[in-house]
Formats: structure tokens, sequence, C-alpha cells
């Protein structure tokens, strides 16, 4: 369908006027569908959304303004431009109407230019809506799993800043050893085409498996789990995730080094820590960046850190540990150790398969 053509409802009691708005708008191309009632008109938009609506504000039952203040409460179709169809003396209405959201308003009796021009406007705005959900919906997809994008977007009304939320979830370091010194010795390009097939197959593991990515730190990726939306499985997507990217996704990386003629591959270290923390959206109009906060953060970046003294590629919390509802299978007790920047000690497992 062309931009200049679109799916126009109209919405009037009365058959005549009805008849000639819709004469008018399939003679400029557009398909037009019809409803007598407010009632009739939401249920039409529920089932099928219109590129553009004309709603007659005088109407009984449920009057255009009604109408029109249940489609702005819909998140699913306050978008739909809105052009409100009124009597010359009807002005009150009318301004009560754009002050709701309406995007325009047809004087009666109907001016065919009038007409043409109000609906090309309004196709107009629906294509600008439509582009800037594609762009809010883009942003979110590259950092969260596909399947949870729609969620999101339908919590946050398309609003990318994402406010400050406190909740309970699970956050995963990862630090790729003996990078730098590779790098150091690599023309960068290669440097470049190394990270990026690592980042490829370790986002894929945290997105696969229901985490948000948060940051590429260097050579490191910080995860959460159970942030934006809350999950109750949260410690168990963070240690699927890890025995994924640990026990299927470091060996074919490293196997693809070694066809490439990188050497033998590289190992990794993993941090996992479960509890309380802060998550939104933070940054500028220009730039921003969801990220999670807090001392649960801290503790998987400082358990990351702790795999280059010990002989275990995971480092897990008993926070974790605790929260898990599946099985435990797999984490073996390595001991009880005392953080940097901590009072108490801190149980610490491994994942040993």
């Amino acid at each position: 369908m062309s931009d200049d053509i679109g799916v126009v409802l109209v919405v009037d009691d009365d058959p005549l006027n009805r008849a000639i708005l819709s004469k008018g708008l399939e003679r400029d191309g557009h398909v037009v569908r019809t409803a007598a009632t407010g009632e009739e008109a939401l249920a039409s938009l529920r089932d099928d959304p219109a590129d553009v609506v004309l709603l007659d504000v005088v109407m009984p039952g449920m009057d255009g303004v009604q109408v029109l203040e249940e489609l702005k409460g819909d998140a699913s179709l306050r978008d739909i431009p809105v052009i409100m169809v009124s009597a010359l003396d009807d002005y009150d209405h009318v301004v009560r109407c754009i002050e709701l959201g309406a995007e325009d308003y047809l004087p009666k009796p109907f001016d065919p230019v009038l007409l043409r021009a109000r609906v090309n406007a309004g196709l107009a705005r629906a294509r600008l809506n439509a582009l800037e959900r594609d762009r809010v919906r883009d942003v979110f997809a590259r950092f969260l799993p596909e399947t949870v994008v729609d969620d999101v977007l339908a919590r946050s009304d398309g609003d990318l800043r994402l406010g400050g939320v406190r909740l309970v979830g699970t956050a995963l370091f990862t630090d790729l050893r003996g990078f730098t010194s590779f790098a150091e010795a690599t023309p960068p390009d290669r440097v470049v085409d190394v990270l990026n097939r690592y980042f490829e197959e370790m986002s894929s593991a945290i997105l696969d498996s229901g985490g948000t990515l948060l940051a590429y730190l260097g050579d490191g990726i910080l995860a959460v789990f159970g942030a934006p939306i809350a999950a109750d499985d949260h410690a168990d997507r963070a240690l699927r995730a890890a025995r994924e990217m640990l026990y299927e996704r470091l060996p074919r990386y490293n196997d693809w080094l070694r066809a490439e003629g990188f050497g033998e591959g590289f190992e990794m270290g993993i941090g996992i820590s479960s509890g309380p923390f802060m998550s939104g959206n933070v940054g500028s109009e220009r730039r921003l960046e969801y990220t999670a906060i807090g001392d649960t953060v801290n503790t998987a970046s400082r358990l990351e850190a702790l795999t280059k003294e010990q002989p275990h590629a995971v480092l897990v919390s008993d926070s974790t540990r605790t929260l898990l509802l599946g099985s435990e299978e797999g984490l073996v007790f390595v001991d009880e150790v005392t953080l940097r920047g901590k009072t108490q000690g801190l149980r610490l497992w491994a994942l040993a398969g």
C-alpha cells in the first residue's frame, strides 16, 4: 500500500455522513471501514487497528469524547491519529478533544479538499509513529531477549527512560583470559574480529537464557537475569547461561580460533551472584544505557576476578545457590571467603559440570 493510502475508520451515527465520508475517502484510494456507535468503533479497532480514525463528537450512547478517552488510555491504540468530526458551533467539544490528544478536527459540512488534507496529515503522523516504534524496539532488542522486547515496550509504554526499580535478580560477569596480551601482538582489525566473534557466542548464550545484556567491558560482559522483567527462576537462567558459555560456546569459539591460526584459544572466568539491585536506564536524551547497580552486581564482579586465583572457571555465590528453583547438580562447595570491602564471609560454589 502506498504511503499516502491507508485504512480509515469512519465513526458516525448518521448513515448519510458515513456514506459521504466513505465515498470521498474511497475516491482517494483509501480502505474505509465504518462504525455507527462508539462501542462498535472500539471493538473494531481492538480487533484490527486502523491507520486513521474519523470520529464524530456527538453520538448517542458513548459519544466521541468518551471513545477518544478510551483510545488514549489503551497503550495499543493511543498512537492512532484521531480526527474529530464536529459541527462548526461545537467549538468547546473540539477543544476538549484536542486537549485529550486528538490530532485535528473536521468541520461539518464536509469540504473534500479539507478532508483530504486532514486525512493525509493523519497518515503522515501514523507513519512517523510507526517509525518511532520501530526505532524504540530496535534499541531494546540490542540488550533484551527477543521474546521479552514487546512485553517491556508494553510495560514501559515505549518510554526509553525505563525508570529505576529495585528488584531481586542475578548478576553475571565474564572475562576472557589472556586476551590483552593477544591484542597487543595482533593487528587491530583481527583483534576486533576475534572479539566480536567471542561476544556473538556469549551474548547469544545470555539472551537465549532470558538474560539482559548490560555492557561489554573490554573483553568482558555484564549481564543480569530477572530485570527489567522479574523472573522467579533468574538464578537458574544465569547458571544455564554459564554452563552453555563454558561447555558449548567457548569450545566452539576456540575451535574457530585454531582454524583461523590464532593459537590454542582462550580460557574464561565467570562470576555469578544473586540478590537485590537497582536497575534502569541512565544517561542523557542523546545517549542512554540500561544498567544495574548494587552490592549484588559488585559481588559478581569480584567473584569473576577471584576465578583467576581458583582452579574453577565459574564461581557462584551462596545466595544464587539458595535461590535456585531447579537442581543444584553440578555445583560443588569451594570455600568461605571474605571479599574485598566485606566484613562477613561468603560461601562460594563452583560449577563443575
